[in-house]
């Protein structure tokens, strides 16, 4: 463990731990877990914000109830730092995200405190209904939280299930981490003691006992009794803004100020009391306690390592990012083209929006944390004549899975889906990791899908994208370019057609975006090494695939090699063999990809390494095929002829 001392935090080893200790006691630990925090993050990189900003929050959930029988499940979950320091992995909170670490999210098989797993948005209301659903069916009495921040809320998924929970009245807490001040206006003394009024025991009883009496008086009981309700909502709705969630079937209480434990923890205690589906709305700070990520939340939201003195420092790259790249190039072309538009589901910074909403304010749209809408209304857009990209992370477009092929492919709609983070993304692990995209994008009639292996190709893949008449799919990958290259203008590039970058004769390696570079110097290894002739060529698209310069390599070369940053169920290295089939032709082929398992977390290039998908894997797969092509009858007639 770094930095220290941490007198009352080194002796938490469960939440049991903490449930003895005195109010002044439970703020000093929320000092120190602050101060580990800060240590920890700064040295591995991580979710620092959202973490100091539900230290008190953590501990008074943890103080109150009784995990891990009673279910406690964060809303994406990167914000679940300090849940980890008080269930038991204190010892381990230096290996967070690193190779073979805790993971920087709630995962079931790391602790039976976690008792859901998540990494996008907006799932944690479903969790818990399904929870508390079972629970009543078994005939316990367990509680089931589930704290959900007020970004996380724009999810459509959110208000499904508070609709459905709503509805069934069963008993669950929604803890709504309200960090952004968006739908709080009243938080303080008042709001804090009518709340903790309205979740008094007694309060409650009396309020039960009243409502019965009044419905058992003949005539006027019901005119009285609603009477009653609407003088109440008029008092809680002058204070609060919760009619929403009272209209959805939630008992709606607060806002509180969720850093004061004064307030935090008889509220809870209260509420263990109440019956049907009660939401909390609680308001923090994200970065509380530590002045750089106060002032610049979202720069601090994720942050790689940093010097914790000095905080983030913003040290240039030598060599530019794909998704600035691609922010770039979108913004030249926008000035160009009027109907061109950006839309993102709440990650303007993330995809490299930031300059294209600067300059074309409103040509730009930030749908918040909904995917299925933001693809349903590109297809809108589209329909009259706009040229819509939906800057998407590879991994969060699975959730518009049916809007893509309903909305957009169906209707054969013009949008272009620009998917970064495509491939291992690193230290976020398996919720991250954008490598199922061909696999579930191929077989759909009509779209176009491809990917760049480096700047130049990324800007003329763009640009030959929001200039075709149906759906296009380009997915890059997170991190630099490869190298120093000419990043201005732009050229069309011919559909379906695969570029040769070195010939050979004794075997091909069909590579495909991120995979093309370790290729290239597979082949170069293996000349120098083996005097293996090795013909290497950048497949560039995935659909429609250039069947012609495959089947010339398949009988020219007498074996293939396909290298992709993709699962190979189903991927670029299967429409290769399903093109090779079509045509007649047994040739040795040999796919390199994602294994048929969830990758952890972990460095790119060790989670390459580990995968073979680094260039001395692909020379291995090559020598292997290779031998095997040297007798193939389909190369011996190639090369005669």
């Amino acid at each position: 463990m770094t930095g220290g001392p941490f007198p009352l935090l080194d002796k938490v080893n469960s939440p049991e731990d903490i449930k003895t200790l005195s109010r002044k006691e439970l703020k000093a630990l929320c000092a120190e877990i602050r101060e580990l925090l800060i240590d920890v993050v700064s040295t591995t990189g991580g979710h620092l914000a959202p973490n100091l900003g539900v230290v008190e929050l953590s501990v008074a959930l943890h103080k109150v109830f009784q995990s891990p029988r009673d279910k406690i499940i964060w809303d994406v979950s990167h914000q679940s730092y300090v849940h980890k320091l008080l269930t038991g992995r204190r010892d381990r909170i230096h290996t967070l995200r690193q190779y073979q670490g805790l993971s920087g999210f709630q995962k079931r098989e790391e602790s039976i405190h976690d008792p859901f797993g998540a990494g996008h948005a907006g799932t944690s209301i479903s969790a818990a209904l399904g929870m508390a659903t079972a629970r009543d069916l078994n005939g316990t009495d367990e509680r089931v939280i589930a704290v959900i921040g007020d970004g996380s809320m724009t999810a459509g998924m959110a208000f499904e299930a508070l609709n459905h929970g709503g509805g069934t009245k069963r008993g669950m807490l929604v803890v709504l981490n309200d960090n952004e001040m968006s739908i709080s206006r009243n938080v303080g003394a008042v709001a804090s003691y009518l709340s903790r009024i309205l979740t008094d025991e007694f309060y409650v009883r009396v309020r039960e006992e009243t409502e019965n009496i009044l419905t058992h008086i003949p005539r006027v009981g019901e005119r009285m009794l609603k009477v009653a309700k609407k003088a109440e909502e008029a008092v809680k709705g002058f204070i609060t803004p919760g009619l929403v969630f009272e209209e959805l079937g939630f008992q709606y209480l607060g806002p509180i100020d969720g850093h004061n434990l004064d307030h935090l923890i008889p509220m809870l205690e209260n509420i263990r009391h109440l019956k049907g589906p009660v939401l909390l709305h609680v308001v923090t700070k994200k970065g509380k306690g530590y002045t750089p990520a106060e002032d610049n939340p979202v720069g601090y939201h994720g942050t790689p390592k940093f010097d914790k003195e000095v905080g983030v420092q913003n040290t240039p790259s030598p060599l530019p990012a794909y998704t600035q790249v691609f922010g770039d190039a979108l913004v030249e072309l926008a000035a160009a083209d009027d109907d061109l538009l950006a839309i993102t589901a709440a990650m303007p910074t993330g995809t490299g929006l930031v300059p294209f909403s600067k300059a074309y304010p409103k040509r730009f749209f930030d749908v918040g944390i909904a995917e299925q809408h933001a693809v349903t209304f590109a297809a809108g857009l589209a329909t009259q004549g706009k040229r819509p990209v939906v800057t998407i992370y590879s991994t969060f477009l699975q959730r518009a899975y049916d809007q893509l092929i309903h909305d957009v492919a169906l209707q054969n709609l013009p949008v272009v889906f620009a998917m970064d983070r495509a491939g291992l993304v690193g230290d976020d692990g398996p919720t991250h990791h954008g490598v199922f995209d061909i696999s579930y994008l191929r077989s759909i009639p009509g779209l176009v899908v491809m990917a760049p292996r480096d700047g130049r190709s990324l800007r003329d893949m763009l640009h030959t994208a929001t200039r075709q008449s149906g759906p296009v799919a380009l997915r890059y990958p997170r991190g630099s370019i490869p190298a120093e290259e000419n990043l201005e203008g732009f050229h069309m590039v011919a559909i379906g057609k695969a570029e040769l970058l070195r010939d050979g004769a004794d075997a091909t390696v069909i590579a495909l975006g991120t995979m093309v570079q370790p290729a290239l110097e597979a082949a170069e290894n293996l000349a120098r090494d083996e005097g293996l002739s090795i013909r290497v060529i950048d497949a560039r698209f995935v659909k429609p695939l250039d069947r012609e310069m495959i089947l010339a390599a398949a009988r020219e070369t007498g074996a293939l090699v396909t290298v992709e940053e993709n699962a190979l169920a189903g991927g670029f290295g299967s429409a290769v063999l399903e093109c090779l089939e079509e045509a007649g032709l047994a040739v040795p082929v040999r796919r390199l990809g994602i294994p048929d398992r969830f990758i952890e977390q972990g460095p790119q290039a060790r989670l390459r390494a580990d995968l073979g998908l680094d260039w001395a894997g692909i020379a291995e797969a090559v020598k292997a095929v290779a031998g095997r092509a040297a007798d193939n009858p389909l190369r011996v007639m190639a090369v005669e002829a």
